[in-house]
């Protein structure tokens, strides 16, 4: 793995470091994004060596925090992300710090902390995911016919596919499922499998049209279905229980640019199906 192969917009992040240290960090940074499906772990010891060069940069801090997340540490995974997000001025990560609240058993600081930002102010990508993790706090509680609200925003269409459609139809879907709703549940269900699947023909044509989805009806059978000089501030800690409160220091702890291997794709023109409802005759 060569500093190279790491994205363009993380490398410049690393322009503030000596030439040698940037290089390993690169390597560093490029292994865990390469890694982090496969074998998050591995990804992890990639990401604190990366960090202990240079617990500055934010690309960095922010990797640490998605490796931490990844193998299950929601409290560190939390604290790089708070480091992350005074580093870097963003809260492109609100939805995963939503969701170490909620590893870490916290439904209600998970809920208030995604009310403490605009979501008029985010990408839309990460107003769905922060709908997701907010609806994913609401069913911690209990909170069923709220959870299923959390979901109801304006990117719950069924007429057009874009890259975050399918987990919001499931999201959606899993939640109808768990008020009893089958019916609802099981046409959402198949609206994401279709979104997903005019989503994959978009990406072999590279057409970044909005797709329209236009369902028809069908029928079916009854039964169908990271700077040297941090490394002495870095201490990479493990416990959940101690998190650093919002003024501490941005170099007290590591993160990294999220490894957005997905940006969320432009909508894409495709004709879906309708739902198969049970009995109906074949149009």
């Amino acid at each position: 793995m060569k500093a190279g192969d790491l994205d363009r917009g993380a490398r410049t992040q690393l322009k503030t470091l000596s030439k040698e240290n940037a290089e390993e960090v690169a390597r560093h940074l490029a292994m865990a994004a390469r890694l982090i499906e496969e074998n998050p772990a591995l990804a992890h010891r990639h990401a604190v060596s990366a960090a202990r060069r240079a617990g500055r940069i934010a690309v960095v801090r922010e990797t640490l925090a998605i490796t931490a997340y990844l193998t299950g540490d929601f409290g560190l995974a939390l604290r790089e992300l708070r480091t992350y997000r005074r580093i870097s001025g963003k809260n492109d990560q609100l939805p995963m710090m939503v969701d170490s609240e909620r590893g870490l058993l916290r439904p209600d600081k998970a809920l208030e902390l995604g009310r403490s930002v605009d979501r008029l102010t985010l990408p839309v990508d990460v107003q769905v995911e922060l709908a997701i993790a907010m609806s994913g706090a609401r069913l911690d509680l209990g909170q069923l016919d709220a959870a299923l609200s959390e979901l109801e925003i304006p990117q719950l269409d069924a007429d057009l596919a874009f890259s975050w459609s399918p987990a919001l139809f499931d999201a959606y879907a899993a939640v109808l499922e768990d008020l009893g709703r089958t019916d609802e549940a099981e046409e959402w269900y198949q609206r994401s499998d279709r979104a997903q699947g005019a989503l994959s023909a978009n990406e072999q044509s590279d057409d970044d049209e909005t797709m329209e989805v236009v369902e028809e009806e069908l029928e079916f059978e009854d039964d169908a279905e990271s700077d040297v000089e941090a490394a002495e501030d870095i201490a990479v800690e493990r416990s959940h229980a101690d998190e650093p409160a919002e003024g501490e220091r941005a170099d007290e702890a590591p993160d990294v640019e999220r490894a957005h291997a997905d940006a969320p794709a432009e909508g894409v023109d495709v004709e879906l199906p309708d739902p198969v409802r049970p009995g109906e005759e074949p149009a």
